[in-house]
């Protein structure tokens, strides 16, 4: 039993990230999360305790997700402000396509674990991942502001959003400078370290920004599970420094498709 909670605490932050990146909600995703837990509270034999993995944790969570799907529909419902066309072309997405590619990309599991926690074949697995990837090379281009005080990442960042077909109107080192370009360009997606120069913060950069634009926003950090504790308003998109290009462009066809709560 001990060794089932050691895992299922420190897989907790990640599943809090995972279905919040899948129902673009804070509150949709961590409900959705807390049913999860209090099942397995309940009836901690349907994990394996001795060697329960965060694998094992994530298949748990998809058994329990009939009962809980109205959540994700309910999400997608809510409108962005995002150009339509990117829109359709990201709903079109089948759910378990973009259920494989949350969980190889931004969770990093492998696609066998990938397979064995959407209960499908390997073979199914890496199709679905195949062709949820050729769908994000044809999304439509969006404004992006970058809020990233180190030159070098924040260029990196930049090249990034770039290929992915999306225009960079700016790249902000401090709260001000990230405040005064996303009032100039009014983004469609704001990217935001959370730590910048002179003691700045990205969250705080970010929460006056949404004052004036409405606009989903992933934040960056090297400790994830400090932001995704379940306490408070939190971010609903996170990614994990340091990150591949994979990565953050799927993080972004999910934003851009979500509403932040």
């Amino acid at each position: 039993m001990n060794g089932l909670r050691e895992e299922a605490a420190a897989t907790l932050p990640y599943l809090r990230r995972y279905a919040r990146a899948l129902t673009g909600s804070q509150q949709h995703g961590d409900q959705w999360v807390r049913m999860c837990v209090e099942v397995l509270v309940q009836q901690p034999e349907l994990l394996n305790s001795k060697a329960t993995t965060a694998a094992d944790i994530f298949t748990l969570f998809h058994t329990l997700q009939q009962p809980f799907g109205i959540l994700e529909q309910e999400s997608s419902t809510e409108a962005t402000d995002a150009p339509a066309r990117l829109k359709t072309h990201l709903t079109d997405i089948p759910q378990r396509q973009r259920q494989v590619l949350l969980l190889t990309v931004l969770e990093g599991f492998p696609i066998d674990d990938v397979a064995r926690i959407l209960g499908i074949d390997i073979d199914e697995a890496e199709a679905d991942l195949k062709q949820a990837r050729d769908e994000l090379e044809r999304v439509a281009s969006v404004r992006v502001l970058v809020i990233e005080d180190e030159a070098v990442i924040a260029l990196d960042v930049a090249k990034i959003v770039r290929n992915a077909g999306h225009q960079v109107v700016g790249i902000a080192p401090t709260e001000k400078a990230a405040i005064d370009l996303a009032k100039k360009h009014l983004p469609h997606l704001v990217l935001a370290d959370i730590q910048l120069k002179d003691g700045d913060s990205g969250i705080v950069a970010v929460h006056e920004i949404l004052k004036a634009v409405s606009a989903p926003v992933i934040f960056v950090t090297g400790f994830p599970e400090r932001l995704l504790t379940g306490h408070g308003l939190e971010p609903a998109f996170i990614i994990t420094k340091p990150f591949n290009p994979e990565m953050l462009k799927t993080a972004m066809a999910h934003a851009l498709n979500s509403v932040v709560v």
